[in-house]
């Protein structure tokens, strides 16, 4: 059997997924992760520490899943169609579960700094991978309102109608950016 603080994280990256943070019990993290009350506190002195971690753990696997969805594009423009082929393939995959980072964020109150700082941090993170790949700050937010609001219309609609659209309004972006 795993270690304590492995089985905790890994209990609280299924729970915090699909059931978000409010609806997740230390007790019940405890419970499935067969740990100790004594052992929880040992590793995470607060569920708060331990949605952090999650959120690390989250961010982590998901850029690394979209990294290797995207990994044999060969150019940019194929990277992002690749992009959002990888929110269906997630969809699919997750059942429509959407963004988690988003999902707890709009269930956390503001008070709760450090966690809404994480979101953001990692938020910002994606936005600077785009800015990066595309060297257009104007371009690059864009697409980036495209990409984050078809994961959340997805996970509305349980449909990836609208990150299909998505996918062409910023393939004629990529287009027409290039043509100028």
């Amino acid at each position: 059997m795993s270690k304590p603080r492995e089985r905790i994280l890994s209990t609280s990256m299924v729970l915090f997924h699909q059931q978000g943070y409010n609806s997740t019990g230390i007790n019940q993290i405890i419970d499935e992760a067969k740990v100790s009350k004594a052992s929880f506190y040992q590793h995470f002195k607060s569920k708060d520490e331990l949605c952090i971690e999650f959120f690390n753990k989250r961010f982590d696997y998901w850029v690394s899943e979209l990294e290797n969805f995207t990994s044999d594009a060969k150019t940019v423009e194929e990277k992002f169609m690749k992009s959002f082929d990888f929110l269906v393939y997630m969809n699919k995959k997750e059942d429509f579960r959407g963004c988690s980072f988003l999902n707890i964020m709009s269930e956390i109150p503001g008070d709760k700094i450090e966690i809404h700082n994480v979101i953001r941090n990692h938020k910002s993170k994606l936005r600077e991978a785009f800015n990066e790949d595309l060297k257009d700050d104007l371009l690059s937010a864009h697409i980036y309102l495209l990409f984050e609001s078809s994961i959340l219309t997805s996970q509305l609609y349980k449909s990836n109608e609208l990150i299909e659209k998505s996918k062409l309004i910023t393939q004629q972006l990529l287009k027409s950016s290039t043509s100028h």
